[in-house]
């Protein structure tokens, strides 16, 4: 991969990531999916940073279990739920959106919440 598409990776990965650190001190903002993108952004950028996530003792278990087998683990689904539930809620309440834009975001949502029920769970 030439200089110019690693640095991009890079920076990509390091802003991912910078979002993911975010996101574990602000309740309404996801961390697992921003670090998910930075693992793949450092993956294709710097080997360093990409073993120094996935070796994290915190969320390194659930990057590897993502990486190689595309798993969710039933607390990780259950919260994802949770936030999209809530999420819905506060966008229901605090924007009072037409009918048909509540029927979309539904819709995207559900489409989402599905996908993340039909990931399998991660080997015992």
């Amino acid at each position: 991969m030439d200089g110019a598409r690693r640095a991009f990776f890079l920076v990509l990965g390091l802003m991912f990531a910078g979002l993911g650190v975010l996101g574990a001190f602000l309740p309404v903002m996801p961390t697992t999916i921003f670090l998910i993108l930075a693992a793949a952004c450092f993956a294709r950028s710097s080997p360093r940073l990409d073993a120094w996530l996935m070796n994290q003792p915190q969320f390194g278990p659930t990057l590897r279990d993502w990486r190689q087998y595309g798993a969710i683990s039933r607390r990780g689904k259950t919260f994802a739920l949770g936030g999209m539930t809530l999420g819905y809620g506060i966008f229901l309440v605090g924007s009072r959106p037409q009918w048909w834009l509540a029927l979309v975001v539904f819709a995207v949502i559900g489409l989402s919440a599905l996908y993340v029920v039909s990931r399998p769970a991660p080997p015992a």
